[in-house]
């Protein structure tokens, strides 16, 4: 039996089978892409596929001694569903698709998710990016969350859900996408010198408190 987060599977309730979760950027997949997993799905005798919260599909239900021959099928990295790391960056169409978009929430989504997906962090994190005010990626309960107005973009920080559920809070505003990169580097910098083991950057900012956080990583004028 393997670790959960070993081969990028994760043990299943029937504490025999496992699930993967292919990682796709922000939500973003091919029609080839689709077609190889439906393939392999079918030659493995994977009995169930699932939409994931984090814009991925799970592949569930996978025989332990065929993790590595799915993989290998697939030709894709493994999302990070597990583990004390940045697990995720989720996206709306933003300004690319969504006639409400105002700022493109995909082409910063995208940036982040190369920059940051899978790094080891404290405790779990997730970030995720609006393109406008409707917040359809839950930018509230995210640990950094990105709001895209007219003005420019909303960083908001510190959310989660869980059993300690946490809304974020708005950490600076009308920025650029270079400010905005750069002040969640800050973010992620001063979370990754700071946080507790398994403590949530939200349960870190109510430790230090929020004012002392916001000074801490504001962007230099």
């Amino acid at each position: 039996m393997i670790k959960d987060g070993e081969k990028g599977a994760v043990l299943q309730r029937d504490k025999t089978t496992y699930a993967i979760v292919p990682h796709f950027p922000c939500g973003v997949i091919t029609p080839a892409q689709l077609r190889r997993l439906a393939d392999v799905a079918e030659k493995h005798g994977v009995p169930a596929m699932k939409l994931t919260s984090a814009e991925r599909i799970a592949m569930v239900g996978i025989a332990e001694e065929n993790i590595d021959r799915v993989w290998a099928e697939l030709d894709i990295q493994p999302g990070h569903a597990v583990g004390l790391c940045i697990r995720s960056v989720k996206a709306c169409p933003g300004t690319t698709f969504c006639r409400l978009g105002q700022q493109d929430a995909l082409g910063i989504g995208m940036k982040l998710d190369q920059q940051y997906h899978g790094l080891s962090l404290p405790g779990k994190f997730k970030i995720g990016v609006s393109g406008c005010m409707n917040q359809c990626t839950e930018t509230c309960i995210k640990d950094i969350g990105l709001v895209g107005k007219k003005t420019g973009w909303t960083v908001l920080a510190g959310g989660c859900g869980g059993a300690r559920p946490r809304l974020a809070q708005v950490l600076d505003e009308g920025l650029g996408d270079e400010d905005t990169l750069a002040l969640v580097a800050r973010i992620v910098e001063y979370y990754k010198e700071h946080g507790k083991s398994n403590e949530r950057l939200g349960h870190l900012i109510d430790r230090v408190g929020f004012e002392e956080f916001k000074n801490c990583c504001k962007l230099k004028s």
